[in-house]
């Protein structure tokens, strides 16, 4: 502005200079008056914030000395030169996730110094976040959550506030807050297969690796570490923890015991996986297992027929006038392993007459290849050998008789020396360890009756060689003397009869007799009778045995 002041005086004393005379406030600084126009010139900074107006006083001389003094108010108009300013009172570093909506965060105020719609402030966030701030007093804000928290979506966030005045143009500020989302146990661990399978050869060696299963638990830390338990159950009425073991730490199945495809073929059951945390009860949940058992060639064909047997003998009979093709018999047998390993091929590893007979290779049949002669022996032995499929192979071996004759007369004289030899060799250990007990059991014996004997008559001479008393021979009555005049005859009959393929004989009581009697008929091939007649010891120790031999 201008001052401007009169003075009625004239010349030099009506000449008016201008100066500021509030020269403390060092408005000098602010302001410049001209000394001769009175124009008040600013020359330095205002600040509204500072100071909303001034009071500058102005003084007027003349050069006569004399002066006056007015005011100039100056009032600063406001303009929109500053940013809102933000401040943290407070904030959670850590955040839980189950937190629920409205659930305050952190406290902000923020003030602006501008005025009127200068310092009017609004707060608002950048992104899709589950945050919201709201204004509680004047100045003062709050960040709260809006929906609920998943740490598993996100495990943090960078929440960016800003703050803009309604000045023209708007200035504004911001602030970001770094949240940590603290992870609670709300989720239960998930197995990467909704179900496992494995297959394990049989005859395994224990504790053998079987499968490794996986469990992921989203949560973390101590939350999301995950045990394998295997549950409580039993296969066949033996507990599963007999069969498989699982390692808590890294979900390793491992065979317990040595599997046999033919006891157990296969077996399911059940693994519980807990995630171990402070909770109460931990999150788990299951999974099922199955154990295939793959079957290994370990067992051998098994022959039903022909029966081999150590005491009898089996022959199939094929007449003379059998024809090319004949069924002879059949070599029946199994395998109890499956799959190829019990597919059996038969074929003819021995023969009598090679040319004579041939093994079906599928179905085990024995047939006649050619017209049966008058030439052919009649006992034909044949030794059949059965294979298995699997790999390596395995086999048995099995030997059929076959009597090529058309009466069995005919077979028998042909096998009654194969049924003897064969008897004999399947009881000659028992025979010679019977005889050797039965020898050791009479010597014995005999040694301590030939003792007691000595002993005896010992002692009955030095009695009567101190007795004066006469010696008379004493008979029990019912008993025969020496001279065999004896008043009781004890005579027994026996008849053994016996065959040549018989292995026991059988003993039965006849009439009473005199002699001793061994009958053999020499026209008969396989049939012994014998008689034996004796009289008892008691009556004629002595008595000689007679043997007569019909003709």
């Amino acid at each position: 502005m201008t001052v401007s002041a009169s003075d009625k005086d004239k010349d030099s004393n009506g000449e008016i200079s201008y100066s500021i005379s509030n020269s403390k406030h060092r408005f000098s600084e602010i302001f410049q008056i001209d000394k001769t126009s009175g124009e008040v010139t600013l020359v330095g900074t205002i600040d509204y914030e500072k100071n909303k107006h001034y009071q500058v006083d102005i003084q007027a001389v003349d050069k006569g000395g004399l002066s006056d003094s007015s005011k100039i108010i100056v009032d600063v108009i406001d303009v929109n030169d500053n940013r809102p300013l933000i401040n943290v009172l407070s904030k959670s570093e850590n955040i839980i996730e189950d937190s629920p909506p409205d659930t305050v965060i952190a406290m902000l105020s923020v003030s602006d110094p501008d005025s009127a719609e200068n310092g009017e402030v609004e707060c608002s966030m950048i992104g899709s976040i589950p945050f919201k701030i709201q204004s509680t007093l004047n100045g003062f804000y709050s960040l709260v959550t809006d929906v609920a928290l998943d740490r598993e979506v996100a495990s943090h966030y960078n929440v960016s506030v800003t703050c803009a005045d309604k000045g023209v143009p708007s200035l504004s500020s911001s602030i970001t807050l770094a949240l940590q989302i603290t992870d609670v146990n709300d989720n239960q661990p998930l197995f990467e297969k909704t179900s496992y399978e494995a297959n394990v050869a049989e005859n395994n060696p224990p504790g053998i690796s079987v499968l490794m299963i996986k469990a992921i638990d989203a949560d973390w830390n101590q939350n999301a570490r995950v045990s394998y338990i295997l549950e409580d159950s039993s296969i066949n009425g033996v507990p599963v923890s007999s069969y498989v073991s699982v390692s808590a730490d890294s979900g390793v199945i491992h065979a317990v015991r040595s599997f046999d495809f033919e006891q157990i073929k296969d077996f399911q059951f059940r693994l519980v996986v807990k995630a171990q945390d402070g909770g109460s009860p931990p999150l788990s949940s299951n999974v099922s297992v199955k154990i295939l058992i793959q079957d290994q060639n370990d067992n051998a064909p098994q022959v039903l027929y022909p029966v081999q047997t150590g005491g009898s003998l089996v022959a199939e009979m094929v007449p003379r006038s059998a024809d090319v093709g004949y069924l002879v018999t059949k070599v029946v047998a199994v395998d109890v392993d499956s799959g190829q390993n019990a597919w059996l091929s038969y074929k003819l590893q021995k023969a009598t007459d090679r040319a004579l007979f041939e093994v079906g290779s599928q179905n085990g049949e024995i047939r006649t290849i050619r017209q049966v002669t008058d030439k052919d022996a009649v006992k034909q032995i044949l030794t059949v050998i059965v294979e298995d499929n699997g790999q390596p192979s395995r086999s048995a071996t099995v030997i059929v008789n076959v009597a090529v004759a058309d009466s069995f007369p005919q077979v028998l004289s042909e096998f009654t020396d194969f049924t003897h030899d064969k008897e004999y060799n399947d009881n000659l250990t028992f025979y010679l360890v019977l005889a050797l007990a039965v020898v050791s059991f009479l010597f014995i014996t005999c040694l301590v009756v030939i003792i007691s004997v000595k002993i005896y008559r010992w002692r009955q001479s030095r009695i009567l060689d101190h007795s004066n008393l006469p010696v008379i021979p004493y008979y029990p009555p019912r008993y025969s003397d020496t001279l065999g005049t004896g008043t009781l005859q004890h005579v027994y009959n026996y008849e053994v009869c016996r065959t040549t393929d018989s292995r026991k004989s059988d003993c039965k009581f006849g009439n009473a007799g005199i002699q001793n009697v061994l009958i053999m008929d020499p026209s008969s091939t396989g049939t012994m009778q014998r008689i034996q007649s004796e009289k008892s010891i008691l009556d004629e120790p002595d008595s000689p045995l007679e043997v007569r031999t019909f003709p």
